[in-house]
């Protein structure tokens, strides 16, 4: 590792409640949680991050115009003085608490934070795009570390902040409470800056934000810039001690748009074993974590009017042998997401990884119904273990693209960071 991690203080833009309402209504938590639909309310974060139009152009044109509204109205305003924020996200049975700021992205050859999936190239360029025409930074990434006991580093700073009057307190429609606050004491600060200076971090969520951050950067250091430090050189991003708060792995389930589910089932005949399996979502998901004990392959399928359930598990060695390639670590060979992307999305459904054709889902029921409304498959997965995705991230190997889902995630247009020196285009 070299350079270990360096976070910024920041003028924070946030919503002024007075212009813009109340803030849980606007926020919300990052671009796989908000929703589809235009919102009603005209100062709802999603008209930025997710900006509406038919073309690349339109999308960018129609952020640039929201935002420019939005600051000369005062709906969203810079903080007086530069702050590292306290971010709390409390819900039913959990907590998380961590600190955000502009995390200044690593140069070539310097591996102090370690990306796990790889990402969708049109996400990238859209988000690219949105963060040319606005200069602003909507939501921050969410990176793990692990830091020090004791008072003396980022986790007493946190505590000690969280005894005070928070910033903003906002309540979003999952029902988790997030609370934010701003630390500003040079003392505190430099206790943060003594103790990332010599950790490393895993990205959990913001793969996209990550790959679009070192997009525009390299844009910015590019010609007479190639030696100057910009706003450009950070990102924002929330970093979690997972010491003190582990973090939580979900899965991501696939529903295959136009595959109907019996058509997918006749094509795995012999491939895999195949077992209807009785009970509700549930049981059938217990059933599924039963082949990992012996480390193997389990996908349960759905979708039809039969409501049935389907496991499939124990893949033909030889068909695995001639689909998934062989350079890879075998953590990465044998998760399932490695089997149903290169072995029976490429290979055995012909089903090609693009959005009119896969949908990406993170919870199980509304991915099965979703599948029988659209007459789809619904393939239903295991979450990843922890030990394997930082195995794999260790070693530079990106899972296949929604292998994880992890939380609580952060909220988009809780604190934004805008990028001073960033041209419009």
């Amino acid at each position: 590792m070299r350079g270990g991690l360096q976070l910024r203080p920041f003028r924070g833009l946030r919503y002024v409640p007075e212009r813009a309402g109340r803030v849980g209504a606007l926020a919300a938590v990052t671009a796989d949680g908000v929703p589809d639909a235009e919102p009603g309310d005209p100062f709802h974060i999603v008209r930025l991050v997710l900006p509406r139009g038919r073309t690349s152009a339109d999308r960018t044109a129609y952020a640039r115009r929201t935002l420019t509204h939005w600051l000369a109205e005062g709906v969203i305003a810079a903080d007086p003085v530069p702050a590292l924020y306290v971010c709390e996200q409390r819900g039913d049975g959990f907590a998380q608490c961590g600190i955000v700021g502009a995390l200044r992205l690593p140069r070539q050859g310097e591996d102090v934070v370690l990306p796990h999936e790889d990402v969708f190239e049109h996400v990238v360029a859209d988000r690219a795009a949105v963060l040319r025409a606005t200069a602003v930074q909507l939501e921050p990434m969410l990176l793990a570390y692990q830091g020090d006991e004791g008072p003396d580093g980022a986790g007493g700073v946190i505590e000690r902040a969280v005894r005070r009057p928070p910033l903003v307190t906002a309540v979003m429609e999952d029902g988790v409470r997030h609370r934010l606050w701003a630390v500003t004491d040079p003392a505190e600060l430099a206790r943060v800056d003594a103790e990332l200076r010599i950790r490393q971090a895993m990205i959990l969520d913001g793969h996209h934000r990550w790959a679009t951050y070192l997009r525009v950067r390299d844009e910015m250091r590019s010609g007479d810039r190639a030696e100057a430090e910009g706003s450009w050189d950070f990102g924002l991003a929330l970093l979690v001690d997972t010491k003190r708060y582990p973090f939580r792995v979900r899965a991501i389930h696939r529903v295959l748009r136009r595959l109907p589910v019996a058509r997918a089932l006749a094509a795995v005949e012999g491939a895999f074993r195949v077992r209807a399996v009785a009970g509700d979502l549930s049981a059938v998901m217990a059933a599924a974590a039963e082949p990992a004990e012996s480390g193997g392959n389990a996908l349960v399928l759905a979708g039809g009017a039969a409501r049935e359930f389907h496991l499939l598990d124990r893949p033909d060695p030889a068909l695995l042998e001639r689909t998934v390639p062989s350079d890879r670590p075998a953590a990465w060979r044998e998760l399932d997401a490695t089997v149903l992307h290169r072995t029976l999305l490429d290979h055995v459904w012909g089903v090609p990884d693009v959005p009119d054709e896969i949908g990406y889902v993170h919870d199980a029921a509304e991915a099965v119904e979703q599948a029988r409304r659209e007459g789809g498959t619904a393939v239903l997965m295991r979450p990843v273990g922890e030990r394997t995705v930082r195995e794999l991230a260790g070693v530079g190997v990106r899972l296949p693209r929604k292998s994880t889902s992890f939380g609580p995630k952060p909220a988009a247009g809780l604190v934004m960071r805008g990028l001073d020196e960033l041209p419009r285009r």
